[in-house]
């Protein structure tokens, strides 16, 4: 028979974890929680978190009772090196939405009092938070992974710590060059993050909270400093309170664009003020009420920036920030929402002389290299015919959705074509050579509808595309890697700029750039999975989003 004094002890110590939530030290204990044997103060057991790395032997039980009373035993002691990773019981397999999703996406509202939440919300954080705290007091250095510069020569490419990598742009060198460098970071909005929880078991959950995510992510943006930062899934309330001023006070002019309908997270571009001043700032909505197809709520926002010093009066840079949808069967809405921002761009970008502005498309595509929308993008064409809708983002190796694209895709009122412009725009280049139209024999207009027809399932784009990155290792082959968690670990975001013709660094598509537009000087090296995990995948202790910070240095080429 256990002492009195031991037996109350776990029905005395409960930790509310939220609502739901609850950790008994003598109640049933959760599949994540074991008995893993006991501290050098304590002769009984106490649960740890199903991480914990060491291998315990399950110890005697029964121990005398004056050792546990003598061992100042508190709960901080054990909270200060392990922290509880608890099943979200709303989630009742990995591939169902939590309830409070669902909730919110019905429109039905928690019947539970505000405050109560709100108390074990705030509960929740501190205790965490101070578990973070401790951990970091008593753990060793944390693990991080060093990622190097690698910057392009004319003839050679050599690699280059960050750290020692400086740019110093008023030097006697480059007083006639303008140098410039953009991010692209998916952030991991919070609220998508809860509601996803299954792609974050490998995580402690001190780590997920935003309080302690936000200074890392601010931190890293304050480390890499680049002129321009094109950020995706920028939740609406931590943008408005803190991201925003946290970044004005670097020095940084932001431009927003929520999501529509009830998502609460959107893309944002940052630049500094020192470098560019706004042109026009064109926010893109892909949700069309009247359209079915475009029933999602993703957006866009197209930036016409002007250089500050060292460049012509009339000088623009075009920069594009978007987060395409995710879902992998419906390849059709990605390849629409695609064609409504390169019209977008195709508006914003046209200079004087009828040829676009340099242009940078910054984002999160849900598409892995190699698929068709990745060709796309960079070869300026695709033929859609015959493609299966689920092969479109090649997410998928083994796609499930396997009904075939529609031609067209999209339906007409839209009002883009199928060179993705603007349908008034390609309008009126059509008006201003009609004349030539015109001089056509009679006899081939049966011939000009057929061959419409037939071009009909072909896409296209007028920009000459580069990717910042090459997407495998050239010494290993070896994939690299811009976002891991527990599903999956691939690239999906990408860095796409204009290059100028003689641009060593441009990726195989951009043949034809012109003798105008950005120079690719540098990039931030990528990591593989392998590397990742080394550090437990994303998010870690430094990295505090599931995707990694993509960044390059360009050129501005003029004429």
């Amino acid at each position: 028979m256990l002492p009195r004094h031991v037996q109350r002890l776990g029905r005395d110590w409960i930790a509310h974890w939220n609502g739901s939530q609850i950790l008994a030290s003598n109640s049933p204990v959760s599949n994540c929680v074991r008995w893993a044997g006991h501290y050098p103060w304590a002769s009984f057991p106490l649960p740890v978190p199903v991480d914990f790395s060491t291998n315990w032997r399950l110890p005697p039980f029964f121990g005398p009772w004056r050792h546990f009373q003598n061992s100042n035993w508190h709960l901080d002691n054990f909270t200060q090196s392990s922290c509880f990773h608890l099943p979200n019981p709303s989630m009742k397999s990995e591939g169902e939405e939590p309830l409070t999703k669902k909730r919110r996406l019905s429109g039905q509202h928690d019947t539970s009092a505000p405050e109560e939440e709100t108390n074990l919300s705030n509960q929740k954080e501190a205790l965490c938070h101070s578990v973070a705290q401790n951990e970091e007091k008593h753990s060793s250095k944390k693990r991080t992974i060093k990622r190097h510069w690698e910057y392009f020569c004319q003839h050679s490419r050599t690699m280059k710590i960050l750290e020692d990598k400086k740019t110093d742009q008023s030097s006697t060198e480059s007083e006639a060059k303008f140098d410039f460098t953009v991010m692209s970071y998916n952030i991991l909005s919070q609220n998508l993050l809860e509601d996803n929880s299954h792609l974050y078991k490998h995580c402690r959950q001190h780590l997920l909270i935003w309080t302690y995510r936000f200074p890392n992510i601010l931190q890293e943006i304050k480390q890499l400093d680049a002129d321009v930062l094109c950020l995706q899934e920028v939740q609406e309330d931590h943008y408005r309170k803190e991201i925003k001023s946290s970044l004005e006070s670097l020095g940084y002019h932001c431009e927003y664009k929520m999501r529509t309908g009830r998502k609460p997270d959107g893309c944002a571009i940052c630049f500094k003020t020192s470098k560019f001043s706004l042109i026009s700032s064109n926010p893109v909505e892909f949700f069309r009420r009247d359209i079915p197809l475009l029933d999602r709520d993703n957006v866009g926002l197209v930036l016409l920036l002007q250089p500050r010093f060292h460049c012509k009066t009339n000088a623009a840079i075009c920069i594009a920030n978007t987060h395409l949808l995710y879902n992998p069967r419906r390849g059709d809405i990605k390849l629409t929402q695609l064609a409504m921002l390169l019209a977008e761009i195709a508006s914003v970008a046209p200079q004087k002389d009828g040829t676009f502005c340099p242009i940078i498309i910054c984002g999160d595509f849900n598409s892995v290299p190699g698929s068709p929308l990745y060709r796309f993008i960079k070869e300026g064409k695709l033929n859609y015919e015959g493609l299966a809708i689920g092969k479109v983002s090649g997410q998928e190796q083994f796609p499930r959705g396997q009904r075939i694209l529609p031609i067209p895709i999209w339906p007409k009122k839209l009002g883009i074509s199928q060179n993705c412009v603007y349908e008034i725009k390609q309008q009126q280049k059509e008006e201003k050579a009609g004349e030539k139209l015109e001089a056509a024999k009679p006899d081939n207009a049966q011939e000009t509808v057929i061959a419409s027809e037939k071009l009909s399932s072909k896409l296209q784009h007028h920009f000459k595309l580069s990717s910042v990155y090459s997407h495998y290792f050239p010494e290993t082959g070896t994939p690299e890697v811009t976002t891991c968690h527990s599903r999956s670990a691939v690239t999906v975001d990408y860095i796409f700029y204009s290059a100028v013709s003689n641009d060593t660094a441009g990726q195989p598509g951009a043949e034809d750039s012109s003798r105008e537009g950005l120079q690719l000087l540098g990039r931030l090296s990528l990591l593989t999975e392998k590397d990742l995990w080394t550090v437990n995948g994303l998010p870690n202790e430094n990295n505090s989003s599931d995707h990694l910070p993509l960044l390059a240095e360009f050129r501005l080429i003029e004429r």
